[in-house]
């Protein structure tokens, strides 16, 4: 029986074309299957994205909180150290601040020659200035 169904297709006449057809249908068919793919994967990263940002979310409110915690126990032992005497002896208290004042005043020293040297600046570049903007008129 399979040799007689066999023969009766053999003799059933092929339509012109229909191999072409039938090889541009499958191609059809594959590149839809490689589009759903790529859909299926999109939207799997799609899902996975507000994930990671909730995470990363939590994440940064933990060591804002942890950080700020840290910040308001460490102010307040500073602040028990701070009202603490450091010095029991008032001489040497006296030298101390005396040292402190005397490096300050160096530090200011030098910042106001700095800001002399560039105030001297400024006005050659504001005298060189007029002068050519006198020279224009």
């Amino acid at each position: 029986m399979d040799q007689l169904n066999l023969k009766q297709l053999e003799q059933i006449p092929i339509p012109e074309g229909l191999s072409e057809r039938l090889s541009a249908k499958i191609d059809e068919w594959e590149q839809q299957e490689l589009q759903q793919q790529h859909a299926r994967q999109h939207a799997k990263q799609r899902k996975l994205y507000p994930s990671i940002w909730r995470i990363t979310a939590v994440a940064a409110c933990m060591a804002l909180v942890f950080g700020v915690g840290y910040h308001l126990l460490s102010q307040d032992e500073y602040q028990n150290l701070a009202e603490q005497d450091t010095y029991q002896d008032p001489v040497k208290a006296q030298q101390e601040a005396q040292r402190a004042l005397t490096l300050l005043a160096v530090n200011l020293n030098r910042g106001m020659g700095h800001l002399e040297k560039a105030k001297a600046l400024s006005d050659k570049t504001e005298r060189t200035l007029n002068e050519q903007l006198n020279n224009l008129k």
